[in-house]
């Protein structure tokens, strides 16, 4: 078998593909598909703040009259 060429882009695909597992049982659970207990919510939600960024904070700042100028800031939470 041949090596990896990128052994990091494949590190980033699989936690993805977690999250994107992670995403749709918490979704499942909302729409009462799935029962899930506060532990494992709370687990669901941890897993996640480690691997996908949040965002902090959107401000909408301007004149009542001229362009409004949009300012965010991401906070990567728990990334290696």
């Amino acid at each position: 078998m041949a090596a990896r060429l990128n052994r990091h882009h494949s590190e980033d695909i699989r936690r993805k593909i977690q999250a994107s597992v992670i995403v749709d049982r918490l979704q499942k659970h909302v729409k009462g598909e799935l029962e899930l207990s506060a532990t494992q919510i709370q687990a669901a939600n941890s897993l996640l703040d480690r691997s996908v960024p949040k965002l902090q904070l959107i401000q909408h700042i301007g004149d009542e009259d001229g362009p409004i100028r949009l300012e965010a800031t991401v906070r990567f939470v728990g990334t290696p």
